[in-house]
């Protein structure tokens, strides 16, 4: 008869030297003396290549032998042959059994139970069976095929020895003789000629478990293990418990060699294969402690750039396509839990409810709404209706007194407006796209020392994702969203690290990639909001707003409904940059003229005096008016009526503005939110016809307030709210005879001043809030 063969990988000698187990386990070793006879058993190395699948369950003949063990050899010479039951055995985690427990399988065989194992041939009998030992008796297992046979011997070997490990690993006594249980049932999986993932993940498990219930182990254990089961985890990700263990490790002791030598192969699988972290978050978690301790290293962020330069490889092209959305996961969990303590505390923050920035959308807690000034009905004027952040306040407050109203449903305004006259006779509605509330990115966020590294270490890997060629579409899609939390995006540190990928969006000429600027639906803001001025990531006066909007412009969008799009929220910004000189906003306010956009003849000349106001944009607008007459009979006319400075404007850009025009015919002028001072009253004294005059929340001072009380006799209106007038100032006021609206909300007035200003003839003061 043939022989068969069991064993693994030529493993009988390296099991024997691990006794406290594998010895007593081991199918090479003698522990059944078999008598004389034709009887046969030999190793099959696995040196023949042969692998096989883990068993589970399968149809197998069963037959039971009952002895003593002296007589086993006699019985299994015989000649005649014993009685097979077919049965459908499983291989649980701890016994063999039957789904028909009846015959010889009545009782489920514990693994605990089978003292050997192995391959058994013998002349005039069935060929393909395998041998189990037990107190008193064996079990025999027939197969179809010698290819069966050794996939049902490897499975029990495999299922016998796990079972084992498991309960010897359960209650450790001594840590040496468990480092070398775990050496050893490492070396088993890895020369196991079974190819089955639960091969290397049963192992894995086994180990996190001893883990998980041994917190108390010193940092030289720890290493130990990690090194031991580092060749288990070349072609596995580790398991949740595992994870955890290894990111203790990486936040206690981040300079340790096994970061770099385990570790490093580890993470780069994760990055390469993992396909949803939301299904085990812990490898998310891992691979960002890793991150951290590498940036604890002497030369961290260098170490980190590597890290992530060998993530991408060599090559222009990334060959792994899940790398990329995998870090950006890391980052972006990451960052957010830098702000987990003020987002948890949300609700007890008012200072945090006030971002309202569009970014994310309102859940159901109602946020606190602004205050808006609504003018009295004696004077009717358009309501300003709010498309920034905060609702803007009225060019004009002519009431004896201001009513207050809170601000419910933006939507229903903006519906009120569009419904509402259209054509060149309307009501100008400058206030909403002239005029941005003030900066809402300055509040106090104050991040831990840890946080602040943390935040550092991912703003960082986000800019070095960006300058890759080939990963920047991806990320630009994925960041379009702004997947930051709002206190992020008001924090000033987090909004100046990003601006770094938002300009490498901007310069890039492809469409996919600068298209992600725009917001992924409309009524939702966009990279392009946040950054533009008056957004809550502007810190630089617009210049990367100008990159923007020229790269934007240059690519194949609908140019009208774009420029419709900033005419109606961004109009503020291009002018005043048009009117610092920027060509590219000089060329969007042509455009705006060209197409009609504007249809409100005060704003077409307010865009016309900024054109004016310098070289390129005069010449521009002459090459315009030689194409257009219309444009040119408008500029005839004289100057607008109403005038809004955008936000941010300086004393320097009024009086360019105020220079470049005729300006005579001006009634009504808003400074509000500027950084206008007492030195812009020169310009303004130069307006004879001046009726209305907003500087809410500017630098006006009590300088200017007496040179406007000397030489604009027509005022009748004036907002001073916010600003730093004292009653000095106020009191030169009362010379003012045309005076009958004026508004002091939040100054430094007096009582006694205050009741001088009511008694002053034709006065009229509004009630202050």
């Amino acid at each position: 008869g043939g022989g068969g063969g069991g064993g693994g990988g030529g493993g009988g000698e390296r099991e024997k030297e691990s006794k406290p187990l594998l010895g007593e386990m081991s199918e090479g070793n003698n522990n059944t003396k078999l008598g004389a006879g034709p009887c046969k058993r030999s190793l099959l190395h696995c040196s023949s290549g042969m692998r096989y699948k883990l068993l589970q369950e399968g149809d197998i003949q069963v037959c039971v032998v009952k002895h003593p063990r002296t007589f086993l050899s006699k019985i299994l010479t015989s000649k005649f042959l014993r009685r097979w039951e077919p049965h459908h055995l499983t291989l649980t985690d701890s016994s063999l059994a039957s789904a028909t427990p009846t015959g010889y399988m009545e009782t489920s065989l514990s693994y605990s139970t089978i003292e050997d194992l192995q391959l058994l041939s013998w002349d005039n009998a069935p060929k393909y069976c395998v041998q189990l030992s037990f107190p008193g008796g064996t079990v025999l297992l027939q197969a179809a095929n010698s290819y069966l046979r050794d996939q049902w011997f490897h499975s029990l070997q495999w299922k016998k020895k796990i079972y084992k490990y498991r309960k010897v690993l359960n209650n450790p006594s001594r840590w040496d003789v468990v480092l070398k249980e775990i050496r050893a049932l490492v070396d088993m999986a890895l020369t196991s000629p079974l190819q089955d993932e639960s091969i290397h993940q049963a192992p894995l498990h086994i180990i996190s478990t001893l883990l998980a219930e041994n917190t108390n182990l010193s940092t030289q254990d720890h290493e130990n293990i990690i090194v031991a089961i580092a060749p288990l985890l070349e072609n596995n990700h580790p398991p949740p418990d595992l994870c955890e263990f290894f990111c203790k490790h990486c936040r206690e002791r981040p300079r340790s060699m096994v970061v770099i030598e385990v570790f490093t192969p580890v993470v780069q699988r994760i990055l390469k294969h993992n396909m949803d972290f939301g299904k085990c978050p812990r490898l998310r978690l891992f691979t960002q402690e890793y991150i951290l301790a590498l940036n604890e290293l002497n030369a961290g962020m260098e170490v980190v750039k590597k890290f992530i330069h060998s993530m991408h490889g060599p090559t222009g092209q990334c060959p792994h396509p899940r790398v990329l959305p995998n870090l950006v996961a890391v980052c972006l969990a990451a960052i957010y839990s830098c702000y987990e303590e003020f987002i948890n505390s949300r609700d007890n923050s008012p200072s945090l409810k006030e971002i309202r920035n569009g970014c994310q959308q309102q859940n159901d807690r109602k946020p606190p709404m602004p205050l808006r000034l609504l003018p009295a009905p004696s004077i009717p004027i358009s309501s300003p209706t709010p498309s920034l952040p905060l609702s803007p306040p009225p060019s004009i407050v002519n009431s004896s007194e201001i009513l207050v109203e809170l601000e419910r449903n933006n939507n229903s305004a903006n519906a009120k407006r569009k419904a509402g006259p259209a054509g060149g006779d309307s009501e100008p509605n400058l206030i909403d796209c002239l005029l941005v509330s003030p900066a809402l990115n300055a509040l106090s966020i104050q991040l831990p020392a840890q946080a602040d590294r943390v935040l550092g270490c991912f703003a960082l890997i986000l800019k070095m994702l960006s300058d890759y060629d080939d990963w920047r579409p991806a990320l630009a899609s994925l960041l379009q969203p702004i997947p930051f939390p709002k206190e992020a995006l008001a924090h000033a540190k987090f909004t100046k690290e990003l601006k770094y990928v938002i300009q490498r969006f901007a310069e890039d000429p492809r469409q996919e990639v600068h298209s992600c600027l725009l917001s992924v639906r409309s009524g939702k803001d966009g990279w392009f909001q946040l950054y533009s001025p008056g957004g809550v990531a502007c810190d630089d006066d617009g210049e990367l707003f100008a990159s923007m909007v020229h790269i934007l412009m240059g690519s194949c969008y609908k140019t009208k409904k774009f420029l419709l799009s900033l005419a109606e929220n961004k109009l503020g910004p291009c002018m005043l940059l048009a009117l610092r000189g920027n060509q590219t906003m000089v060329e969007i306010l042509c455009l705006m003229l060209e197409y009609n956009i504007i249809e409100n003849k005060d704003t077409q000349l307010q865009i016309i005096s900024t054109l004016e106001s310098t070289q390129v944009g005069l010449r521009m607008y002459e090459q315009l008016c030689d194409r257009q007459r219309e444009l040119k009979e408008l500029q005839r006319k004289g100057g607008p009526t109403r005038l809004t400075l955008p936000s941010k404007s300086t004393d320097a850009d009024l009086a360019r503005l105020l220079s470049s025009g005729s300006f005579g015919n001006l009634e009504n002028l808003s400074l509000a939110f500027t950084n206008v001072t007492s030195a812009c009253a020169e310009q303004l004294i130069k307006l004879p016809s001046l009726k209305q005059l907003n500087l809410w929340s500017t630098q006006f001072g009590d300088a200017g307030l007496r040179l406007l009380s000397e030489h604009l006799a027509c005022l009748q209106v004036l907002n001073l709210c916010e600003t730093p007038v004292t009653d000095a100032g106020l009191l030169a006021l009362s010379s003012m005879k045309s005076l009958c609206s004026l508004n002091m909300n939040s100054t430094k007035l007096t009582a006694d001043t205050y009741e001088d200003l009511k008694v002053t003839p034709k006065g009229r003061i509004s009630r202050i809030l």
